[in-house]
């Protein structure tokens, strides 16, 4: 059986026009790979309504799991659980048990829980929340789609709340052999190498530093004896070249 699908939504002009350093992707593309969940597409969208709606209905139904980042904040900019909500065609509201994990947190800390966090409290209808344990603030998972902030710390903290209960299936392998030759000598028994294994996927990544120049091939696939089979081939086509 394929392993299932996934595609990641990141939300903010701030990724766009290069303020902000997108960390998120590279931590879940792990996450998921780990857990046998397939990273197909990642798109960045900016704060539009529009766009941000337009994409959630287009990955969520090409794709088995969707994951957002960014947009659930207090401040007026933070429109992504609207977007999702008219996405699928839902009311949003604050939510009594979203507004006591916002009033518990706030409590504790002395901060009143004013009309700009109570935003955080707002929820689509029959979404699930999603625990937040740095900041509180909830995110939420509504059918297929888990709507989680953009500030590293707390992705990384939902994304370990959610995927415990998602089913993966194989997680992907991958071996990696460096060949001191460009692609052009490279790319001919690199080829019928991939067409000898069609199970595996081969990656061949360029490189040059020194003045010496090479590439990088990476062969990734679910079953480890065959990628063991697959690098020993790799090494003989290159014994001279291969490190």
């Amino acid at each position: 059986m394929p392993n299932p699908t996934a595609a990641m939504l990141v939300i903010g002009d701030e990724i766009l026009s290069g303020r902000t350093r997108d960390a998120n992707m590279h931590h879940l593309a792990g996450a998921l790979t780990k857990h046998g969940i397939d990273l197909k597409e990642v798109r960045m969208v900016s704060d539009d309504a529009p766009a941000i709606t337009a994409a959630v209905r287009a990955l969520s139904a090409g794709f088995d799991h969707l994951f957002t980042s960014g947009g659930i904040g207090p401040t007026h900019d933070d429109i992504t659980a609207d977007c999702v909500a008219a996405a699928f065609g839902r009311a949003i509201n604050i939510r009594d048990d979203a507004r006591a994990v916002l009033r518990a947190h706030y409590d504790r800390t002395g901060t009143e829980l004013n009309e700009a966090r109570l935003r955080m409290a707002r929820i689509p209808d029959g979404a699930t929340l999603i625990d937040n344990p740095i900041s509180a603030a909830p995110g939420f998972t509504i059918e297929n789609t888990h709507v989680m902030a953009g500030v590293p710390q707390i992705f990384e903290a939902m994304v370990a709340s959610v995927l415990p209960t998602l089913t993966g299936g194989a997680p992907l392998l991958s071996q990696s052999l460096r060949i001191e030759r460009g692609e052009g000598d490279i790319a001919g028994p690199l080829r019928t190498l991939s067409e000898d294994f069609p199970d595996l996927s081969f990656g061949s990544y360029p490189y040059s530093h020194s003045g010496a120049f090479g590439a990088h091939i990476v062969i990734r696939g679910h079953d480890g004896a065959r990628l063991d089979a697959a690098i020993q081939a790799l090494s003989r086509l290159f014994p001279d070249d291969a490190s």
